[in-house]
């Protein structure tokens, strides 16, 4: 299978940090599984660690290269991305959620038929297969 990771599933991959679930840190590590990383967390980091250095510890640069560096593959921004981005539903009545990097995700996800991989509990109120919530 492809996953795509996302952004805090990928840094605690990276960190090993405890709080990876245990599903995930199984996906991650199955042979026959593809790990993917996006252009939108890389986006997402650089932001918040210009925003708030002292909480992101490191750039968007340094996060490329440490999934690079762990044999994680990059998907880029395309067109499809976008197009498929407004075609996302959300239950109705679900908790209000404005992450648009989530958002963004997820519509790669769907468009390169990945699987989602996140520990966001806002995200499987998105009507989407592809969202498997960890």
């Amino acid at each position: 299978m492809n996953l795509l990771l996302d952004t805090h599933i990928l840094i605690w991959a990276l960190n090993e940090d405890p709080r990876l679930p245990e599903k995930a840190k199984e996906m991650i590590l199955d042979a026959d599984n593809s790990v993917f990383y996006s252009v939108v967390s890389v986006w997402e980091v650089s932001i918040k660690h210009a925003n708030h250095p002292d909480n992101v510890e490191f750039s968007g640069k340094e996060l490329s290269q440490f999934c690079l560096e762990a044999g994680f593959l990059p998907v880029e921004m395309r067109d499809k991305h976008v197009f498929a981005l407004e075609t996302i539903m959300r239950v109705e009545g679900a908790p209000p959620h404005h992450d648009p990097f989530d958002r963004m995700l997820i519509a790669q996800a769907k468009a390169e038929q990945m699987l989602f991989i996140t520990h966001d509990a806002l995200l499987p109120y998105y009507e989407e297969k592809c969202i498997i919530p960890v």
